[in-house]
């Protein structure tokens, strides 16, 4: 199949919906499919170039109505016979053109929409359900919409679809061999102490992934005089959201005023290999989603493949994949306390901590790009019958 992705963002630009896009690109040219990555344009990148074997065509630097005339003259340059269009509105800039996209294409090319979430995008001040209304009509509008998590699926058949499949994402981030790695040589690479326990979390800093908590649980483990560090993995916020800019502000501020920013160690952006060193250094990895564990975490699946003990929060809605003190310890949402004193539990009980890394490397196995891709490949096939 000629098969063209449009994202809103992708690497080299940083965001979960970029890195998606990739991996699975990776994946269906390695089963035999021609790939082709729709993306914006951002400084010192080519327009147009080959890598990993993907074909990238960088359009405008920003998301607008523009962007739907660019699409349509890339469908009549390459007769894709496919589109699948990545969807999370903060990585179109907030803009509602890109929810006109399948009307806009009328019937020349089907159009697949994969929703990353639900989050309504900007239209104008006071525009209330109308905003959500966008989203519903961008699944109706669809061929096929994919989601990647139970409570996204029933959200949209409560609407009335009922042309949705659920693929769930896999790790961004792809677990590389650490030979001759050395824990300890790293951990003072990172100016950190000898026999400190390292708390480790993943990913952008925002409000539904609750860094807040995260703060405050650290600051309740120092007062047991535990030699605690918390140590945040990769950049802080994304090039699409600028919410996270502030968020990740917020968060470092609450950390000065409980006197745990010398307990912090944030690393910056690092590449895979630097991403699988620092999720090894960790005893164990904090995940405290406001909404609940779900499988449309890309940060939680690293931490999946990577065989990292979890501490998360209890899911929204029952997931049978997952088992308290089997795979992940789960604590109540938005309970700084608890997760405090989950995470203490994990540092200080070696049975625990060992079980939950085996559970973790079971997990993973239900997520890998070779199955994801052949689901997608299935949804494509759907569409010519």
């Amino acid at each position: 199949m000629n098969i063209a992705f449009i994202a809103g963002e992708y690497p080299p630009l940083q965001g979960g919906l970029g890195d998606f896009t990739r991996e699975l690109a990776r994946a269906l040219h390695v089963i035999g499919h021609t790939v082709h990555v729709i993306t914006r344009q951002a400084a010192g990148l080519p327009r147009d170039e080959v890598a990993d074997n993907i074909q990238i065509h960088r359009m405008s630097p920003r998301w607008n109505w523009l962007s739907l005339a660019q699409l349509s003259h890339f469908i009549s340059a390459y007769h894709p016979d496919v589109i699948n269009l990545q969807y999370q509105t903060a990585a179109y800039h907030m803009h509602p053109a890109i929810h006109v996209l399948p009307l806009a294409l009328g019937r020349r090319v089907p159009v697949v929409v994969t929703f990353h979430d639900l989050r309504p995008p900007y239209l104008f001040p006071k525009a209330g359900p109308l905003r959500r209304k966008a989203v519903f009509e961008l699944a109706r509008s669809a061929a096929v919409s994919i989601v990647t998590n139970i409570e996204d699926r029933n959200t949209l058949r409560e609407q009335g679809l009922s042309n949705v499949a659920m693929i769930p994402i896999g790790s961004n981030i792809t677990r590389k061999s650490l030979e001759g790695f050395s824990r300890e040589a790293w951990l003072r690479a990172q100016h950190i102490p000898p026999g400190t326990t390292i708390v480790g979390y993943f990913g952008f800093l925002n409000a539904s992934k609750g860094g807040e908590d995260l703060i405050r649980a650290l600051a309740e483990l120092k007062k047991q005089a535990l030699p605690v560090r918390l140590l945040l993995i990769g950049g802080t916020h994304g090039e699409s959201d600028p919410t996270n800019v502030a968020y990740s502000r917020e968060v470092m501020r609450l950390a000065a005023q409980l006197g745990v920013s010398d307990d912090i160690t944030a690393t910056g952006y690092l590449d895979e290999r630097g991403v699988t060193e620092a999720l090894t250094a960790c005893d164990c990895i904090a995940l405290p989603y406001r909404d609940g564990v779900s499988f449309r975490r890309g940060t939680l699946m690293a931490a999946l493949s990577h065989g990292c003990a979890i501490v998360t929060t209890e899911p929204r809605i029952a997931l049978p994949e997952i088992a308290h003190e089997r795979n992940m310890l789960l604590v109540p949402p938005a309970d700084p306390s608890a997760l405090a004193a989950a995470i203490s539990r994990v540092l200080q009980d070696d049975s625990l901590r060992n079980q939950l890394r085996a559970g973790s490397v079971e997990l993973s196995r239900l997520f890998t790009w070779n199955h994801i891709a052949a689901e997608t490949l299935r949804v494509y096939a759907s569409l010519s019958r």
